[in-house]
């Protein structure tokens, strides 16, 4: 019998795993490669990046994971708040003048700075909701930042938008994965917060790519890993908990005497059949937004306007921001090296639009965009790929906060990680798979001390 079976080898179930790694685990995950919606690939000095890009800094969990396992990330170089709309681009200056710069109806324009007014007060408020106060714990802190403005929609909060003060709002609303009127008002002023504060929380970035890190956990622990291994059902018993699941066409079922469940809470729900029924409502109401994004290998030769630029949202776009990947090496070069490597992201309506079209054509859509943005952009394109995530991201909606004390309420032998669980994105996969594997292995440890005797000779053997 195993002592710990984790499902899902994502960031959640990574770094669960890798604090678990000295007791005897089995990862198991469905898919071909590790990683789940952290993907990237090396090209010589540069890397094709498709999903988790920006990362945590000091104090966080994220920070712990980094220096435990050795990965080396940089605080991300050059400008992070560029914007391009109605065929102007721009990169410098305060966020606060773009309205004045780019070309809109004055109806617009005025009322960018109204409902951005708007906003910005209440940016004050949820300054005092999201600061830490002494003695709190991780939980009572996020529970708070779950119930602001929790009770209507984005939509409801700012009201009606002109079209073009509605380009230039939705970059930053919907890198959620959800549309105005899907996210809650809150979760809405979060993310200005993130995106005008610019660096708040999340500023670094993993050299060599974010696939660095999960590689470098899967690699310690790779001949306890199961790739294209579908779970299908988790049943969990007074003393242990067994997993079935299925490798092309053999069933297997392994029993261990614990489990975390690092999966997207609809798979959670789906698999985890006899967990507490209030616990697998509150997972059957989390909902998902779907995200498309596009990795694009360049040749120049000669400096390129987006040289010094990180992140540019993109208004009436395909994508609503284009990231700058090649950026990070620009950053710690002397002399400007050839190539580049650049990713575009989609997201809620935006992204569904994408998800049934070939991937040669969402291609075409990026390409052409991407050249509007940055003129001659297409002519460096040596390679270009798409990836698409049906269950993207996990948003906040109005009522969120209520179903937070459920999913968080300590379960028996079955312990639950994923961004899911949390608002801090890839802090929350980090954190949500260490305190699962704290719980994993504080029972354990007692069942060793009640004299467990198969739990005792397996750490005497370790």
């Amino acid at each position: 019998m195993k002592d710990v079976v984790i499902v899902g080898a994502g960031l959640a179930g990574l770094s669960a795993a890798w604090r678990l790694r000295h007791w005897d685990v089995q990862l198991l995950e469905a898919n071909h490669r590790v990683g789940g919606r952290v993907r990237s690939e090396k090209r010589g000095q540069y890397w094709l990046n498709w999903g988790g890009h920006m990362y945590a800094g000091a104090g966080s969990s994220t920070a712990e994971l980094f220096g435990e396992t050795g990965t080396a990330s940089i605080k991300i170089p050059g400008v992070l708040a560029g914007m391009s709309l109605n065929g102007k681009t721009l990169s410098s200056g305060p966020i606060q003048t773009y309205p004045l710069r780019f070309p809109m109806p004055l109806k617009s324009r005025l009322q960018v700075f109204t409902k951005g007014a708007k906003i910005s007060k209440d940016l004050v408020r949820y300054a005092r909701v999201v600061a830490t106060r002494p003695g709190e714990t991780g939980a009572v802190r996020q529970q708070r930042i779950y119930d602001f403005e929790n009770d209507r929609t984005f939509a409801d909060y700012v009201g009606a938008l002109e079209e073009d003060t509605a380009a230039f709002f939705l970059p930053t609303v919907t890198r959620s994965s959800a549309d105005f009127d899907q996210i809650s008002a809150g979760a809405g002023i979060g993310y200005f917060s993130l995106i005008w504060n610019i660096g708040a929380g999340l500023d670094r970035y993993i050299l060599g790519g974010p696939s660095t890190l999960t590689e470098t956990i899967a690699e310690t622990l790779r001949d306890r890993i199961e790739l294209e291994a579908e779970v299908h059902e988790v049943v969990q018993n007074s003393d242990h908990v067994v997993v079935r699941y299925r490798r092309g066409d053999e069933e297997f079922e392994i029993k261990a005497r614990t489990a975390v469940l690092a999966t997207p809470a609809p798979i959670t729900h789906r698999i985890a059949v006899n967990l507490r029924p209030e616990l697998r409502e509150a997972l059957s109401k989390i909902v998902y937004g779907p995200l498309v994004s596009g990795a694009f290998l360049t040749n120049e030769t000669t400096p390129q306007a987006w040289d010094h630029v990180y992140g540019t949202a993109a208004g009436k776009k395909s994508f609503v921001v284009a990231l700058n990947s090649g950026n990070i090496v620009r950053g710690r070069e002397t002399v400007r090296q050839p190539g580049g490597s650049m990713m575009t992201f989609s997201a809620a309506n935006q992204a569904r639009e994408l998800l049934d079209l070939p991937n040669e054509e969402v291609v075409e859509r990026y390409t052409r965009d991407l050249d509007a943005i940055y003129p001659g952009f297409a002519d460096y394109i040596v390679e270009a790929e798409v990836a698409k995530f049906p269950l993207g991201s996990p948003y906040c909606f109005p009522g969120r906060g209520k179903l937070q004390p459920e999913l968080t309420r300590p379960s028996e032998r079955v312990f639950l990680a994923g961004d899911y669980l949390g608002t801090l994105y890839t802090e929350t996969s980090i954190t949500s798979g260490f305190t699962a594997a704290q719980e994993a292995a504080s029972l354990l440890a007692t069942q060793m001390q009640r004299g467990d005797g198969s739990v005792k000779d397996h750490l005497l053997r370790g």
